[in-house]
């Protein structure tokens, strides 16, 4: 799979990584986990390492500490969603000990929330090695001026943040400034949870679809997401296998053009009518 680099250590990340927003929220069945094991066998085959979780997703952080070992060299990145200062020690240990880590490789502040109070703790973290990078997050583009305001004042390593083929606002401002100021960008909701499949599922795929090196409509989505040069890497979360592929998919074979890029989303705009 082709990998990026995270600007402030140049360690490289393979561009798909795994969400694991409700699909990791299950029960301890075997039968509830095996396909999560099948999902996470697939992601490691095809290089992927980064997988992202957060409290508030339910059991998935217990999920993920208990099947991690399925993915060699995982990269482990979890979110502190909490006010206050011992509060959110109190909630990045509990995380710790659920994602069974001595050190969490990427902590984000989930969705801005006290995120001045948090970032203090987790430079004096990051100096005692409990956590190698920090982030802040969000999933609305109303956040995107805060977004900016932090990106443009603080010393963090990544920013997680909305982009797809149907909501490409992060372009305009964030991406270019990620870019800038050194920032690796973690992808969330590439397909919209789902609101860009509605339209797709009732079309067959589109020859033009193999000039873009594409299979299938979430490699579609995908590869426009990652073959942006800004873009670190994108999350998006499964429990099912065959998605898992068709996802990992679009991090193999090449990246697009600018131009590739901007006659991609104008065809599948009008085709889909998103």
């Amino acid at each position: 799979m082709i990998s990026r680099t995270i600007p402030h250590s140049r360690e490289a990340l393979p561009v798909i990584g795994l969400g694991t927003w409700q699909t990791f929220d299950v029960g301890a069945t075997e039968s509830e986990r095996r396909p999560l094991v099948e999902v996470l066998h697939r992601f490691a085959a095809a290089g992927g390492k980064v997988i992202d979780s957060s409290p508030m997703y339910g059991n998935s952080e217990e999920v993920v500490g208990a099947l991690k070992e399925n993915v060699p060299g995982a990269f482990v990145a979890t979110k502190v969603w909490t006010r206050g200062r011992e509060n959110g020690i109190e909630q990045m240990t509990r995380s710790m000990q659920l994602l069974r880590v001595r050190s969490v490789d990427l902590m984000q502040v989930h969705n801005l929330v006290d995120w001045k109070t948090h970032l203090d703790t987790l430079a004096l973290w990051k100096k005692i090695g409990r956590v190698r990078y920090t982030g802040v997050t969000h999933y609305q583009t109303g956040a995107f001026p805060q977004l900016a305001s932090i990106m443009s004042g603080e010393a963090i390593d990544f920013v997680q943040l909305p982009f797809s083929i149907s909501v490409p606002d992060a372009e305009q401002r964030l991406l270019p400034l990620a870019h800038d100021r050194g920032i690796a960008v973690l992808v969330n909701r590439p397909f919209e949870a789902g609101v860009v499949f509605r339209n797709a599922r009732s079309r067959t795929l589109p020859e033009w679809a193999s000039e873009y090196d594409c299979k299938s409509w979430a490699e579609v989505f995908l590869r426009w997401i990652v073959s942006h040069p800004a873009v670190t890497g994108v999350i998006p979360a499964t429990r099912n296998p065959l998605h898992m592929s068709e996802d990992l998919r679009a991090g193999d074979g090449r990246m697009l053009t600018t131009k590739e890029r901007a006659e991609l989303r104008k065809k599948v705009v009008e085709l889909l009518a998103l």
